[in-house]
C-alpha cells in the first residue's frame, strides 16, 4: 500500500471507529457510473461537510490491494447488486491536494505528483515499464495489472484557492488526465473529485468540461450525501439521548436539491460528543475569513448583509460566479461564494439565500463589531442606542428609532402589514444578534409572541419579549403579553424580562411603543 497509489482502507477504518452515519449509498451511485461516459464526478460542498470521509470511503471500497468486506458488511452498500462485483477491484490514485501543498512549493506541485505516483507504480512491481510520459506509465500499469484506475482527488480546488498563480498549469494537468481522448478510457474507470468550489470556469465553460458537477447549488442525485439529513439526526438524538429540537435550531437550515433539511455533520457530531449545543463553526478555518468577504462590497452589499443578519432572505443570481476566491464582479458573486462556503443557505426554487441556523447566525452577529462599512457601522451604532433606550424604558425614543429604520429603507418596500413591522423591528435590534438567542413566534400554549430575545450565557442583560400590533393601541400589545402568559414560556430563564409593545397606525403613519418590566 502506498501514499498516492492504492492507499488501502486504514483511513476509512479510523472513520468507522468514531461516530459514523451510513453514507455508503454514495458508492452505489459511483458504481453505476463506472466505465461509462458519466464516470467523472466533481462534488463541491462546504468545509466540515464530510468530503474527506467520502474520499477515504471510496478508497477503502475500490482499492484492490486490501480486503474491505468487514468494513462494509453492515452498511447500506453491502445489499446493493453492484457491491460484490466492484469491491476491491480497482487501482486507486489518491491525492489530498491540501496535504500536498503543505509538502511542496506550488510551482513544483504537478511534477511532484507525477514523480511520486510514477515512483509508487514502478516500485509496486519492477515489471511495469516506465512510459515516455506520465499517462503512458499509467496505461502500462493498467495493462500489467489488468485493473483500471479510479482517481480520488480530495480538496481538488486547494491550488485554485491558495496558489492561483499555478491554476492554468493545474487545470492543464487535469485536462491531460480526464479530457475525452483515446488514452483516458484506457486508464480510468472513474474519477471522484471533491472540494469547496465547482470546477474553475475557463471563459463561460468549465475548464474540465467532461466532469459531471454536483455543487451545493445543484447537488442532483448526490443531495442526501451532502450532509446529515433530518432523519439521520433524529436517529442520532434517540441513540445519544440528545434534544432534537435544540440541534435543529442550531444546525438545521441548509437546503440541497431534494433534501430540504440538511445539517452540518461536523457540528452535529461535536455537539453529540460533547453533549453541548454551541457554535463549532468558529473553530474552523472557514470562519476566519468571513469578515474579509463581507467587506468586499460597497453599501449595497452591506445592506444585504444587514438584511440577512436580521433574518430576511435575499435574492441572488449565481450563474456568473467564476468559481474562485479572487474574481468578484458583483455583490451576487460574493454572496454566491458565501453559499459555497456554507455561510448561506440557497433555495434553488426561489433563488433566495438566508443565514441557515443559529450557529452561523452567531458568526454573522460577531462581524457587526468588525465590519468596515460606514453604513453598517452606523446601523450598529443606532441599534446600540435603540437597545439602550429599550432597557431604560424610553418609549418615545424606541418609537422614533423604528421610524428611522423604515426611513432608511430597511423595512420592506410595501410597509402594509404586521410582517413588515417585524422586519423593521429586527433591524432596529440588530446588535442583539451577537448577545441574544432570537426566537420568532415563540409558542406560549395560549398564543404566540412575535419576537423574543433570550440573553446568551454570560450576558448580563434582561430578556426582551416583543409583541407587535398593526393599527391597534400599543397597550393592547402589552395586555396580550399578560393575558396569554407569554412570560411563562421562559420557564428556564430566571432573569428580568422586559415586555415591549410596538404598534404602527396605518392611517397616521406613526409608530408607538409601550415598555414594561414584568415578573414571570
Amino acid at each position: 500500500m502506498g501514499i498516492y497509489l492504492n492507499p488501502g482502507n486504514s483511513g476509512f477504518a479510523e472513520v468507522l471507529a468514531a461516530e459514523y452515519v451510513d453514507k455508503t449509498g454514495l458508492i452505489a451511485l459511483m458504481n453505476r457510473r463506472l466505465n461509462t461516459p458519466r464516470k467523472l464526478v466533481c462534488i463541491s460542498r462546504p468545509r466540515r461537510f464530510g468530503k474527506s470521509y467520502a474520499a477515504k470511503m471510496l478508497c477503502a471500497y475500490y482499492d484492490y490491494t486490501c480486503d474491505s468486506h468487514s468494513l462494509f458488511e453492515k452498511y447500506e452498500i453491502s445489499s446493493d447488486s453492484s457491491y460484490e462485483a466492484n469491491i476491491n477491484n480497482f487501482q486507486i490514485i489518491y491525492l489530498d491536494m491540501t496535504n500536498l501543498l503543505e509538502k511542496v512549493d506550488p510551482k513544483r506541485l504537478i511534477q511532484f505528483i507525477k514523480d511520486n505516483v510514477e515512483n509508487e507504480i514502478l516500485s509496486a512491481d519492477p515489471d511495469i515499464r516506465k512510459g515516455s510520459s506520465f499517462d503512458e506509465t499509467l496505461i502500462n500499469a493498467v495493462e500489467y495489472t489488468g485493473k483500471k484506475l479510479i482517481a480520488v482527488i480530495d480538496e481538488w480546488d486547494a491550488p485554485i484557492r491558495t496558489a492561483p498563480e499555478i491554476f492554468k498549469e493545474y487545470l492543464g494537468f487535469l485536462r491531460m488526465l480526464f479530457k475525452s481522448s483515446g488514452t483516458t478510457p484506457k486508464i480510468f474507470a472513474a474519477a471522484y473529485m471533491t472540494g469547496i468550489l465547482p470546477i474553475k470556469k475557463d471563459g463561460s465553460e468549465s475548464a474540465v468540461s467532461d466532469f459531471d458537477e454536483f455543487s451545493v447549488l445543484d447537488p442532483g442525485e448526490f443531495a442526501e450525501y451532502t450532509g446529515f439529513t433530518e432523519e439521520e439526526v433524529r436517529r442520532l438524538c434517540v441513540e445519544k439521548q440528545m434534544d432534537f429540537t435544540e440541534l435543529k435550531k442550531w444546525y438545521d437550515g441548509y437546503s440541497f436539491g431534494s433534501e430540504k433539511s440538511v445539517y452540518n455533520p461536523f457540528s452535529i457530531i461535536k455537539a453529540i460528543e460533547r453533549k453541548r449545543v454551541r457554535s463549532y463553526w468558529r473553530r474552523t478555518t472557514a470562519a476566519e475569513s468571513l469578515i474579509t468577504y463581507v467587506n468586499l462590497g460597497g453599501d449595497e452589499l452591506q445592506d444585504k448583509i444587514a438584511r440577512l443578519i436580521s433574518g430576511e432572505s435575499v435574492k441572488v443570481y449565481t450563474d456568473d460566479f467564476e468559481n474562485d476566491f479572487e474574481t468578484f464582479k458583483s455583490d451576487d458573486d460574493v454572496l454566491t461564494l458565501l453559499i459555497h462556503l456554507g455561510y448561506l443557505s440557497y433555495d434553488e426554487d426561489t433563488s433566495l439565500v438566508k443565514i441557515p441556523n443559529a450557529e452561523v447566525q452567531s458568526e454573522f452577529g460577531s462581524i457587526l463589531k468588525k465590519a468596515k462599512s460606514k453604513k453598517l457601522a452606523e446601523l450598529v451604532k443606532n441599534s446600540e442606542q435603540f437597545l439602550n433606550d429599550t432597557l431604560s424604558g424610553n418609549e418615545e425614543a424606541v418609537a422614533a428609532a423604528i421610524q428611522k429604520v423604515r426611513d432608511l429603507n430597511y423595512a420592506p418596500m410595501y410597509y402594509n402589514d404586521e410582517q413588515a413591522l417585524r422586519y423593521a423591528v429586527k433591524f432596529a435590534y440588530i446588535v442583539c444578534e451577537d448577545r441574544y438567542t432570537k426566537i420568532e413566534e415563540l409558542p406560549s400554549g395560549r398564543g404566540i409572541a412575535d419576537v423574543v430575545y433570550i440573553p446568551n450565557q454570560g450576558e448580563r442583560l434582561p430578556a426582551l419579549l416583543i409583541e407587535l400590533k398593526w393599527s391597534k393601541p400599543e397597550d393592547k400589545a402589552i395586555q396580550q403579553i399578560k393575558d396569554k402568559a407569554y412570560t411563562t414560556v421562559l420557564k428556564n430563564y430566571t432573569g428580568k424580562i422586559i415586555c415591549v409593545g410596538i404598534t404602527y397606525d396605518e392611517k397616521t403613519k406613526i409608530h408607538s411603543c409601550k415598555i414594561e418590566t414584568v415578573a414571570k
